[in-house]
């Protein structure tokens, strides 16, 4: 991902999420150095990741894909590949997920992810705030 991809990337992001990452937020972790890749064709970006790491951990941090394309497989193929890319960095991966995101769970078990713990009030709702749960993978 690079600075010339975020005008798409904020597309796909503010097309799915009721409260969306801000450009600046994936300025900052673009600056930062943290992981940030785009899935693509020729046309079109298709999938995201972010994925921060230090210390023998790393935390995946956004995964998106495009409505157009998802319940495609696309998703796992993102979540495989970011599994890889931790997997050259840390022991383990980490990530939070709405706790109401069903689909996103049931993926994230399925890849090895098991839930180790719950931030309450985490995310930002319609009605005032959600829960996370917090999905650990170990990555030896």
């Amino acid at each position: 991902m690079s600075e010339a991809d975020l005008t798409s990337v904020m597309a796909i992001e503010e097309r799915i999420y009721s409260h969306p990452w801000s450009r600046m937020i994936f300025s900052d972790c673009l600056d930062t150095g943290y992981d940030c890749r785009i899935y693509e064709t020729e046309q079109e970006i298709m999938a995201y990741s972010v994925m921060s790491s230090a210390v023998g951990e790393a935390h995946l941090l956004n995964l998106a894909v495009h409505p157009l394309h998802q319940g495609k497989g696309l998703g796992r193929f993102v979540l495989r590949s970011v599994i890889l890319q931790a997997r050259e960095k840390a022991d383990t991966l980490f990530l939070e997920v709405r706790a109401s995101n069903q689909i996103a769970r049931q993926l994230y078990e399925s890849e090895g992810f098991n839930e180790i713990g719950q931030r309450f009030d985490y995310y930002p709702a319609e009605n005032g705030r959600e829960d996370a749960l917090v999905f650990a993978r170990p990555l030896l």
